[in-house]
């Protein structure tokens, strides 16, 4: 993207003059100052993944290229060298977790898709260390579907029906129980609990009627406080066994939320002004309304609508003394008043017009009161970099200018009017595009084969501004036809990086904004940021001096550090050792220094690799303290896209997975496919323990039974350490449920932090101290609904979960850090006269490249080889290149 600059401009005026900018020591060029060194000193970096497929099936496996940017130069970040990605479920918990290096600001990965998962709505969230300091909601975050046929017996279809009663939520769910081939299970014995946000609100035994259907009521008597939740529906098969199965509650109501928001931020009275409207229902998706604007005296001013997710806009100028209301008609057909804020008496609008392609057209406007009150000033800029500066002395009570497109850069632009007292006073966000910011992919096709199995060549060229580019990419090919793409809902590596990562909030189908520069498509880009807020950067702060507060340093390595303490004070040119026996010996050794730290960096190792940390003082002393450094675990936040939700994961899915199903079985057939073996249930009961570190919120010695690390010592795995020795738990499908309530799997606490059974096998059994049961309604009332399966409880010796710790003698410590992940490479076969396989290739991703680099003339080739199955076949690309030229191509062909 293009470096940092100031501009000013000789403007056109319509009504008064704009005076330019002149670079002195006045307070306004100190702010603007301040400005730069703060985006300067505390640069950002945004995250894009770029994922194979849209969609999965259990048995499936994600392959992902990262993408990170800092946004001070919007080139590959020179920040972070590691990033975290997240695979998340339904219930908040991080499913797995991968730590990759990063090279110029890009890796890539995979996750495979076990058996032992469930259907769902998943996340992928990506982060690197730096970005926490700013909070997650600027994280990579994108929810993703997960089916599940391959080894799921009982498929759900729910829908909803909502009234009220009284002034609470009635919801009434109906839940569909079949086989995967449509057979449903009638007159079966099922058994429900309802949370909203945690909380436990309904619970019941129903038996399916003969079309394999129940009924399930609940009120929420908190609509103002629970928006969504879960129904645990378990159905009792005909062997007595038993499934549960989660449903979403994306709402409990279908209101519609109506907000009204002035172009620049405050109605003023007696001006013309904009004014955006944003409907949204109560799954957080917009609604199309209709509506008019009624002054106090019943007379209609102007009609509007909201032709697109919701959003819209009218012009209005608001009269003095006068009230008005919006008579809201939804589509339903109800209509709805709604009084509009009172305008202030005083004040200046900023209004923009972004329609044109040549040129931004901005007016100010001021009441009569303002005239000859000093000079205002506007700034353009974006992440800190500032476009953009002009002053204008308002002597009559309109002015406008237009600014050229081409000095702007691409994307969300914030346009900012300053008081005479360089106080900001209106706002307002543009979009802007412009080619000289994008790389240009010309393709050769010649070579494409239409054939099953056949050999596709498939070559490219990057360009930017018709000169070569050196850049990186990734490509992936999928079959359309089984894997059917939602292009205007597809994120991508523009919506990330140009959009999304600069609004806080749900963009809903932020690709259609991007799939036609048509005037209709501009116009609807322009009312998104109208009505979307944007807070990446605060003035207030930048006035006020608000530094952020920086916890976490970017990683430039993975790194073991810590401080060697005797009693109280710190070891001086003490003498530290680390080394590790996997994989070959390793040893490193450092002294400390005169605050007794000491840190071995630059370390490359694995996941579930040990070390062992000796510490001695300058004379060989052995009895000191070892306190290691460690940052806590990320918190798992609630879903900003929960609108995203499909409560009918597999159904939505049917299509997908019941093709996926083919596959696996051929898979199988070959012995190529990994399957879960699930042992029988064993139940050992044993006298309780009390704990000194735990998690407990009940604290130390409240539970119902404690496994210490002595019992531990057999075990080779920590889910075999609890399958069959808590008293009162079974195992099923991988999960644990307290035998009085099998419905609701017991939620597991590691450390304080909730993670799945399958994520036990990560720990060492030998550095957890203590496994805690909670199941008795005094231990486990503090946590609410979640506590309505029973908590397990889990501490590590250190009481971390990423960086165990255990001490065995005087100035020793073994540590299990959590060290990088290696991606596997993706398996495409090959057909040539001599590799002639006879079993069917049913993939869905047919090729994926996730590192192709052009040479110096922009240029770069692969090659792979069609399925057998016929279809579209869909080739999409995306990189960038060292500057931060963005990059995106799609391209398709038949495969017959």
């Amino acid at each position: 993207m293009k470096s940092k600059i100031i501009l000013s401009f000789s403007l056109i005026l319509v009504v008064f003059t704009f005076f330019a900018f002149k670079m002195d020591d006045d307070p306004f060029t100190l702010l603007l100052k301040k400005l730069e060194d703060y985006s300067k000193k505390y640069p950002q970096e945004k995250v894009h993944l770029h994922l194979d497929k849209p969609y999965y099936a259990i048995g499936d496996d994600i392959w992902f290229k990262a993408y990170v940017l800092n946004t001070q130069t919007m080139a590959p970040s020179n920040l972070s060298k590691i990033i975290y990605v997240e695979l998340i479920n339904e219930k908040d918990s991080v499913k797995k977790q991968l730590r990759i290096p990063l090279m110029s600001g890009i890796t890539w990965g995979d996750f495979k898709l076990t058996d032992s998962l469930g259907e769902g709505n998943y996340r992928i969230r990506a982060y690197t260390n730096y970005m926490r300091n700013f909070g997650p909601n600027f994280f990579f975050d994108k929810t993703i579907k997960i089916g599940n046929s391959w080894s799921n017996k009982v498929f759900t279809k729910t829908n909803y029906s909502f009234s009220k009663e009284n002034e609470n939520d009635k919801v009434v769910a109906n839940i569909h129980f079949e086989d995967k081939n449509g057979i449903a299970y009638n007159d079966q014995e099922v058994s429900y609990e309802v949370q909203l946000d945690a909380k436990n609100v309904a619970k019941g035994k129903e038996k399916t009627n003969s079309t394999g259907d129940i009924s399930v009521a609940f009120v929420n008597n908190q609509p103002a406080l629970n928006k969504s939740g879960k129904i645990y529906a378990t159905l009792t098969m005909a062997d007595k066994s038993k499934v549960t199965k989660l449903i979403p509650i994306t709402s409990t109501s279908n209101s519609v939320d109506i907000q009204f928001m002035p172009e620049g931020g405050t109605l003023i009275q007696e001006l013309p002004q904009k004014i955006a409207i944003k409907a949204v229902n109560a799954n957080g998706k917009g609604e199309n309304v209709t509506g008019q604007i009624f002054d106090d005296e019943g007379s209609e001013i102007t009609s509007f609508d909201t032709p697109f997710l919701g959003m819209g806009h009218f012009t209005v100028t608001m009269q003095a003394n006068k009230s008005y209301t919006a008579k809201i008609k939804f589509k339903d057909g109800s209509i709805k008043d709604i009084k509009l804020p009172k305008p202030n008496a005083s004040g200046y609008v900023m209004a923009i017009n972004n329609l044109d392609t040549g040129s931004v057209s901005l007016k100010l406007m001021a009441t009569e009161d303002l005239l000859q009150k000093g000079e205002l000033k506007i700034v353009a800029q974006q992440n800190g970099n500032v476009f953009y500066v002009s002053k204008a002395v308002m002597n009559k009570q309109v002015v406008i200018a237009n600014i050229p497109k081409k000095t702007l850069p691409s994307g969300i632009v914030q346009f900012t009017l300053f008081s005479a007292d360089n106080l900001p006073i209106a706002e307002r966000l543009i979009f802007i595009k412009n080619n000289t910011d994008f790389i240009a992919l010309n393709l050769n096709t010649t070579k494409v084969s239409t054939l099953k199995r056949g050999k596709t060549t498939f070559a490219f060229n990057a360009t930017n501004q018709q000169k070569p580019i050196m850049g990186s990419f990734s490509v992936a090919v999928t079959n359309a036809t089984k894997i059917a793409p939602d292009e205007d809902n597809e994120t991508n590596i523009l919506t990330s990086f140009l959009l999304t990562s600069d609004l806080t909030g749900y963009v809903e189908k932020p690709n259609h904004y991007f799939l036609n520069d048509d005037a209709n498509t501009v116009q609807e880009l322009d009312d998104l940021m109208l009505t979307q807020g944007w807070t990446r950067i605060l003035w207030k702060n930048v006035i006020n001096n608000v530094e952020p507060t920086i916890t976490y340093k970017p990683e430039q390595n993975v790194s073991i550090s810590g401080k060697i303490m005797k009693g109280k004070n710190p070891v001086v040119g003490g003498k530290v050792m680390i080394l590790s026996t996997k994989g070959g010996f390793f040893m490193l050794d450092t002294v400390t220094n005169a605050e007794g730290k000491f840190s071995f960096d630059n370390l490359i190792f694995g996941d579930s690799t040990s070390f062992i940390v000796q510490a001695r003082t300058k004379t060989e002393r052995k009895f000191v303290d070892i306190t290691l450094d460690v940052d806590p675990r990320q918190i798992v936040t609630k879903n900003k896209n929960g609108a995203e939700v499909e409560i009918n994961v597999n159904n939505s899915l049917m299509k997908y997975i019941k093709e996926s199903d083919n596959y696996f079985n051929e898979m199988t057939r070959l012995g190529l496919l990994e399957r879960t073996i699930k042992l029988n249930d064993i139940t050992i009961t044993q006298k309780k323990n009390p704990t000194k570190n735990t998690s407990n919120l009940n604290g130390s010695g409240h539970a119902d039974f404690v496994m210490s690390a002595e019992d531990l010592k057999a075990c080779v795995t920590l889910s075999q350490c609890l399958e069959g020795r808590l008293p009162g738990v079974i195992s099923r499908d991988r999960k644990f449920f307290l035998m009085r309530s099998q419905g609701i799997p017991i939620n597991i606490i590691l450390d304080g932090i909730p993670v799945e059974p399958d994520f036990l096998d990560n720990v060492t059994p030998s550095d957890v101290e203590t496994i805690e049961l909670l199941k008795s309604i005094g231990n486990t009332a503090i946590y609410g609904g979640q506590g309505a399966g029973g908590i397990i409880i889990i501490t590590t010796k250190r009481g971390d979960g990423s960086f165990r710790t255990t001490r065995y003698a005087p100035g020793i410590v073994t540590i299990a850090p959590k060290g990088l992940s290696v991606s596997r490479e993706f398996y495409a076969p090959k057909y040539d006269n001599e590799n002639r396989s006879s079993k069917m290739d049913l993939r869905t991703t047919i090729y994926w490249a996730p590192q192709v680099i052009t040479d110096k003339d922009g240029n770069a080739q692969l090659e792979f080889y069609n399925a057998d199955e016929p279809g579209t076949y869909r080739v999409v690309i995306e990189g960038l290149d060292i500057v931060g030229h963005l990059a995106r191509k799609v391209y398709t062909y038949e495969v017959k």
